[in-house]
């Protein structure tokens, strides 16, 4: 017999989005393809995974040796004419069809082109989910578009943890410099904009919930990412950052067992 905590437990759990994984071959990098699909299995199941543009180009050289083993469906495009983009065109296409069925909670759009904006607004008009995935070059255009950018250089392998090491001098440790995520540049740290979003994520008292401040923060800056600052997950990042604020965890009414984490300006 099936424990009645277990039930109770797979009955609250939200149902798994079901989304389209959308890639332009002339404008993502095979080699992250396998960061980009544990993210998107973070966000639900990837009910359709494919792949466009002319495989009988060298440039996609290093796509065919990945798409067998990931189940990606190759998409052939031609390019009909030099310095015209056929893979766009068939793309676009297919996304609408298949938005047309009704079937998908959402779509994935990996790509760092801007001429998909107008789809990623298009599908976000009809109520679904648009995840974008690209590199650091992607203009904020279709940045923007999407409820939630992803930079495809944060999904590379981890950069090694910061070694502590010896000082012989003195006998003092020294920290080494923890290396930012592969091809990012450096970044100034968003300190007011992190705030300016917490005064308006917040309660009365000045407390925010981390889910709502993450939520406004993703809102106001579909491409805010906690990674790019070197922090796995945003609870780290504010438990980190105790220049900026102050941390508290809680017993949500009815649990005895799930703490949440609440913030505020220090």
């Amino acid at each position: 017999m099936v424990s009645p905590r277990l039930v109770a437990k797979i009955e609250s759990e939200e149902p798994t989005l079901r989304l389209a994984v959308l890639i332009d071959a002339d404008n993502a990098q095979a080699a992250v393809i396998e960061g980009i699909l544990a993210e998107v299995a973070r966000f639900g199941e990837a009910s359709v995974k494919r792949i466009y543009g002319d495989f009988t180009s060298p440039n996609s050289s290093s796509w065919k040796k990945v798409l067998q083993k990931y189940a990606i469906k190759p998409v052939q495009q031609f390019a009909y004419t030099t310095g015209k983009n056929a893979t766009d065109s068939t793309l676009i296409i297919d996304a609408m069809d298949l938005l047309y069925t009704r079937r998908l909670d959402g779509f994935c759009l990996i790509t760092s082109d801007s001429d998909f904006t107008g789809l990623a607004t298009r599908i976000r008009e009809e109520g679904l989910l648009v995840l974008g995935f690209g590199e650091q070059k992607t203009p904020d255009a279709f940045r923007n578009a999407c409820n939630k950018f992803i930079l495809t250089e944060v999904l590379r392998r981890p950069a090694p943890e910061p070694e502590v090491v010896p000082n012989k001098s003195d006998a003092i440790p020294v920290a080494v410099a923890k290396l930012t995520p592969e091809g990012l540049d450096s970044t100034v740290f968003p300190k007011g904009f992190l705030l300016s979003a917490l005064e308006e994520s917040s309660d009365e008292s000045g407390w925010a919930h981390l889910g709502t401040f993450g939520s406004y923060l993703t809102k106001l800056q579909p491409d805010f990412d906690s990674r790019v600052y070197g922090f796995k997950k945003l609870s780290d990042l504010v438990k980190a950052k105790t220049d900026l604020f102050i941390t508290e965890e809680r017993l949500p009414p009815g649990s005895q067992t799930q703490k949440q984490l609440y913030l505020r300006a220090k």
